[in-house]
């Protein structure tokens, strides 16, 4: 009878007893210095390690389900969350950090266009905690449970807009009081800036409100604007230097205080403008009419939001934009017409913002200083909301952002916190003829105009 050999690994292994009961005793680990053990605990394998490690228990004491996504990879798979249904608003998540969000306004918010979970909102500063900093960013993750921040940004100067860096996943661009554009990378384990923009006369020296990755993969620059109505132009590769600068003034001479910035679907070259006067202007980039085109008059107090048609469908519509203002109204336009269509008068506050729908052609959301979040749906009705719902609290409501499948809104308010609320089924859901319906509405919106003025009837549709 054959008798088996024992294999490598119990050879081994009785190795290993041979020399313990030779010598009796065990190998001694040796211990690591102080010095060895702080080299390890500040190099940045080591602290990348504990950074990801910490984001999978933390989601695993939350819950058990894909708790070992990476956000800093380049897996850019859609994971969308299971969403309620209904007709009307329902609350879905709070965010807020007892310590980062704590007595700061929420300045902007923008969602991934990677990551469709992934919210990230700005703060302004907190004077309560003069030594904390004055520039808080932070990103948020509604697919977990989880109640604490994704990802913590912050810098010296409060940031007054933010945005995802649109074809760079692991890039968030902000826009600080103090003028400067900051760049920060989720692959670093730095919670400040990778990349910050000179404080000099051949950039920004004034806040800037607007930041806008616009272009293709391949070719994109990033878009700021400062309430000087200076505008500059960078590459995401080199912020040393703008790539080109253009002074935003209306017939040469009357400079324009940008608040706001908006660019149609599809378009790097031509955008709309608010300003603190109230006017907004159409402008463009190159060309022989580079600069501010045209202006728009109707409203009687600063324009606070402004947002381009976004929706593609069976009809062009990307000529029309909404803009909210102090005004307590919420106007809607046309590139092609420089006097508002329609003034919708149903809030009695400031209209902090205002955002089209990214998929319905008919509707967009507003929020207002009574803490009221609307959603109007023009092919239901021009004079109410469709849905609308109001933050407990009375707290002031100051951004409002579709998800980019538009299930979702976020809205933030002056207290630091982000609410999110599901839009339902019967709220969200798009169909093929309401494309043509709202082509309707905006010839009556025409007609109803065009009786009141002798100027004549306006051309709507494209």
């Amino acid at each position: 009878m054959l008798e088996a050999k024992p294999g490598p690994e119990a050879e081994l292994r009785d190795e290993d007893d041979n020399k313990e009961s030779k010598d009796g005793s065990f190998p001694v680990l040796r211990e690591l210095t102080e010095e060895e053990r702080q080299q390890i605990l500040h190099s940045s394998e080591f602290q990348s390690f504990f950074d990801c490690s910490i984001r999978v228990m933390e989601r695993a004491l939350a819950e058990d389900s894909d708790i070992l996504f990476d956000y800093s990879g380049r897996d850019l798979e859609d994971k969308e969350g299971d969403l309620g249904s209904g007709s009307s608003l329902s609350f879905c998540r709070l965010f807020y950090d007892e310590h980062w969000s704590k007595h700061r306004v929420i300045t902007c918010l923008d969602w991934s266009p990677q990551y469709p979970e992934l919210l990230v909102a700005s703060y302004n500063n907190n004077e309560d905690a003069p030594h904390e900093p004055d520039g808080v960013a932070l990103v948020w993750n509604i697919k977990f449970k989880k109640a604490t921040p994704e990802y913590i940004f912050h810098c010296q100067s409060p940031v007054v807009s933010v945005g995802f860096a649109k074809f760079h996943p692991n890039l968030v661009v902000g826009g600080t009081y103090s003028g400067q554009i900051v760049l920060w990378d989720n692959r670093s384990h730095r919670r400040t800036p990778v990349q910050r923009t000179p404080l000099s006369a051949a950039a920004h020296t004034h806040p800037v409100y607007c930041v806008n990755v616009v272009g293709t993969q391949n070719a994109n620059n990033l878009i700021t604007v400062s309430t000087d109505g200076r505008m500059c132009s960078w590459s995401l590769d080199m912020l040393s230097q703008p790539q080109e600068t253009m002074e935003l003034v209306y017939n040469k001479s009357k400079p324009v205080a940008v608040t706001g910035m908006a660019f149609p679907t599809g378009d790097v070259n031509n955008y709309v403008v608010g300003s603190e006067e109230g006017t907004v202007y159409t402008a463009s980039r190159h060309g022989s009419k580079a600069g501010i085109c045209e202006m728009f008059e109707g409203h009687q107090g600063p324009v606070t939001g402004i947002s381009c048609h976004s929706a593609v469908g069976t009809v062009d519509f990307s000529h029309l934009f909404i803009t909210s203002s102090f005004d307590w109204t919420v106007k809607l336009w046309s590139t092609k017409h420089n006097k508002p269509l329609y003034s919708f008068e149903d809030n009695a506050d400031y209209v902090y913002d205002v955002m089209w729908s990214p998929v319905h052609p008919a509707m967009f959301a507003a929020v207002d200083g009574m803490g009221r979040l609307d959603l109007w749906n023009l092919n239901n009705d021009t004079e109410v909301p469709t849905a609308s719902v109001t933050i407990e609290g009375a707290s002031a409501l100051n951004r409002v952002r579709w998800s980019s499948g538009g299930k979702e809104v976020a809205v933030g308010d002056s207290e630091g916190r982000v609410w999110i609320y599901d839009t339902g089924e019967q709220l969200s859901a798009v169909h093929p003829e309401d494309w043509a319906r709202f082509a309707r509405t905006l010839m009556e919106i025409r007609a109803n105009r065009a009786d009141g003025e002798e100027e004549g009837p306006m051309e709507l549709a494209s």
